[in-house]
């Protein structure tokens, strides 16, 4: 029996009407009409305080344990990434600093290590969050994520969807769709 690549999709925004989880989900249609079990999960659901060595030896958040549990029981991660200011946003910065604190007895960066991602942005802005993804692209390296080198930055973001979340331009559907199709294939391989 073939192994079903798990994919774990998110969006590094809060935002309820947020580019980048719109962007994202078309991504994750992408990985599922290619064979992969996707879970999508907001973070704004999960809130976390900022991170802080005091709190942490007080106990990891119960947010921050439900968020590296899913992480570490899927094989890769599909993250779109808003740009603020050049960058990734807070809320995913805090989110990748919680998960990867060990728990005792625990290998460091159990919930990254030999994971695979893809990472792609929108932005209203003409670069699309281009920036932004240098920095996810190093962090993530820096924790072991493999990712791949295949992304996507959609730039004016607020005339690139249709209401029901698809996207206007069928090329950057498929195109998008196509980014999660990849880290689908390229994880059944590698969990075969």
């Amino acid at each position: 029996m073939i192994n079903r690549p798990k994919i774990l999709a998110f969006a590094g925004s809060t935002r309820e009407a947020s580019y980048n989880k719109l962007l994202v989900k078309v991504a994750a249609a992408g990985a599922r009409a290619a064979g992969a079990e996707v879970t999508y999960v907001d973070l704004r659901d999960l809130p976390l305080p900022i991170f802080d060595e005091d709190l942490e030896a007080k106990g990891i958040p119960e947010n921050a344990r439900k968020l590296k549990e899913l992480m570490v029981a899927h094989d890769g991660f599909l993250i779109a990434s808003p740009e603020y200011n050049s960058s990734i946003t807070a809320v995913l910065k805090n989110a990748i600093d919680w998960v990867s604190r060990p728990a005792p007895g625990e290998p460091g960066l159990v919930a990254f290590t030999g994971k695979v991602a893809v990472i792609m942005s929108a932005s209203p802005g003409g670069l699309g969050g281009l920036r932004g993804l240098v920095h996810l692209r190093s962090i993530l390296g820096n924790i072991n994520v493999f990712v791949l080198p295949d992304q996507k930055a959609i730039s004016q973001a607020f005339e690139a969807f249709n209401a029901d979340g698809t996207m206007k331009d069928p090329k950057q559907q498929d195109s998008v769709e196509n980014l999660g199709a990849k880290l689908s294939n390229i994880l059944s391989k590698l969990i075969a």
